[in-house]
């Protein structure tokens, strides 16, 4: 284990930690060395560097694919006004790889550096795992692991870095399979309630794409079965890229001051994920796309599609949904079309008709946390 002397800052900080030092002396079994040593291990690990000069000049390998998604934001004047305030955790919900990207993008558009980011343990392999790691200041978490010395090395890791650096997490783990916004994780709120950070502050944020990259092989799919290697994953987003154009919609809310809660209350970390997920989902934007996924059947004409689209519509505006359409009308002749250039539905005159129910479905899915409130 390396001696004490030769550790930088943040390692003697974390190792200071009273978890950690309960850790070290044998708390959770084994041997301190023991402990000692995989403790080490999973910093060496855990340790990111964000080289933000070259944040935007190489701006990812996916680059081919980012450039055909348009970037949007709301309400940067909440975040423009958190940072000012205390140190910022955002949360989002997941749809896509490129969510990675798009988000700390629009606030480096808008003259904010980018945080660092949770992110999945499979996105670190090969070269993009340099890069990662390097470059654009990822750090890699192991999801679903049991193992103690791991759990209390992340959460000392991750709340000694927020006396440094902001944060972006993903609130659901991992991306939306099904397409429905999921249950909130727990485990970084966990580590940032009890980082001891003086002023911190969740900022909810939701993002949402006219079509999804990978809406296809996640549909197929369902639900998440077993980890895949990113370099697989980046040659079906290649493939699914072809024709591929959307926008996406990067929406932020009102920042929650950590301080309001007891970070060793249970009910409290409940209380604060549930918060932050009411939150997202509503901010997520509404957009054409799901509407019709949410309206169609089988085969319908387009009518009565509109008709059902506008009942939705006003459903979900009663409910102060953050639509992203003016109109019924609107909301069909966009969604229906952006549907059938993915080969999603065809259109016939005066008719719509599913080709790929499972990928309507994954759609329409989208809208279920706004419908079922």
């Amino acid at each position: 284990m390396p001696t004490t002397d030769l550790l930088d800052d943040m390692t003697r900080a974390i190792l200071q930690r009273e978890e950690v030092v309960r850790l070290l002396r044998g708390s959770h079994g084994g041997t301190p060395a023991d402990a000692g040593a995989r403790v080490h291990a999973y910093l060496d690990e855990l340790r990111t560097t964000q080289r933000y000069q070259f944040y935007r000049a190489l701006q990812h390998p996916l680059y081919p694919i980012l450039r055909k998604i348009t970037r949007n934001h709301e309400h940067l004047d909440k975040v423009k006004r958190a940072i000012q305030d205390g140190r910022v955790i955002y949360v989002s919900n997941h749809r896509s790889h490129i969510d990675y990207l798009v988000e700390p993008l629009v606030l480096d558009d808008n003259g904010i550096r980018p945080p660092l980011i949770a992110a999945g343990i499979n996105l670190f392999g090969g070269p993009l795992g340099l890069l990662h790691r390097h470059v654009t200041g990822a750090i890699p978490i192991r999801r679903n692991t049991k193992d103690p010395v791991y759990l209390v090395t992340l959460q000392a890791y991750i709340a000694e870095l927020l006396t440094r650096r902001d944060l972006l997490f993903y609130l659901e783990g991992g991306r939306s399979y099904s397409g429905e916004l999921k249950p909130a994780k727990t485990g970084l709120f966990r580590a940032a309630l009890q980082s001891g950070v003086r002023d911190l502050l969740v900022v909810p944020t939701a993002i949402s794409y006219d079509l999804v990259l990978e809406d296809w092989s996640l549909a197929r799919q369902g639900v998440k079965r077993r980890q895949r290697p990113f370099t697989r994953e980046i040659a079906e987003m290649m493939r699914s890229a072809v024709g591929y154009r959307s926008r996406a919609f990067v929406v932020f809310g009102d920042p929650i001051p950590l301080s309001e809660y007891d970070g060793e209350s249970r009910r409290d970390l409940l209380g604060l994920a549930h918060r932050t997920r009411d939150a997202i989902g509503r901010l997520f934007k509404v957009l054409p796309t799901a509407l019709v996924a949410a309206a169609m059947r089988p085969s319908s004409e387009l009518p009565d599609l509109e008709d059902r689209v506008a009942a939705l519509v006003d459903r979900l505006r009663a409910i102060g949904a953050n639509l992203g359409v003016e109109s019924a009308a609107e909301a069909v002749e966009t969604g229906a079309g952006l549907l059938e250039q993915r080969g999603i539905i065809h259109l016939e005159p005066g008719r719509a008709r599913v080709r790929n129910r499972a990928v309507l479905k994954y759609y329409s899915r989208s809208l279920n946390h706004l419908l079922a409130s």
